[in-house]
């Protein structure tokens, strides 16, 4: 998919990047054990990238709108993984990581679910 046609097309918070998008693909097609495990090495991952972040004074903060109202959406848990609350809480904790660390953490998930699909 092209890059302006992925932008055209989103619909969803998550859809504003290609790698997101991908990632919650592939978090939904997960059983409720690797999600659970995958959400509590997300939020090992987003803690100790705050902690680098805690002496950064020019670290973005700003999450933007879209994320914000994703967090607005999981606290009414109307979506597919605000039912499962270890992945909720992993989801709000990542939403206040600075954009970039937020679309690695995405690009993470995406290339080493990649990565197990060929080995498998």
């Amino acid at each position: 998919m092209q890059g302006s046609d992925f932008q055209i097309n989103n619909r969803r918070w998550y859809d504003s990047h290609e790698y997101t998008t991908r990632a919650f693909e592939i978090l939904k097609d997960m059983d409720e054990a690797q999600r659970r495990a995958l959400a509590r090495d997300l939020t090992t991952v987003v803690k100790q990238i705050k902690e680098l972040h805690e002496d950064d004074e020019e670290a973005d903060v700003s999450i933007g709108i879209d994320r914000v109202l994703g967090l607005y959406k999981i606290s009414n848990s109307r979506r597919w993984y605000d039912k499962v609350s270890v992945l909720s809480y992993a989801l709000k904790t990542m939403s206040t990581l600075p954009k970039e660390d937020f679309y690695t953490i995405m690009e993470g998930i995406t290339v080493s679910a990649q990565g197990s699909e060929s080995v498998a």
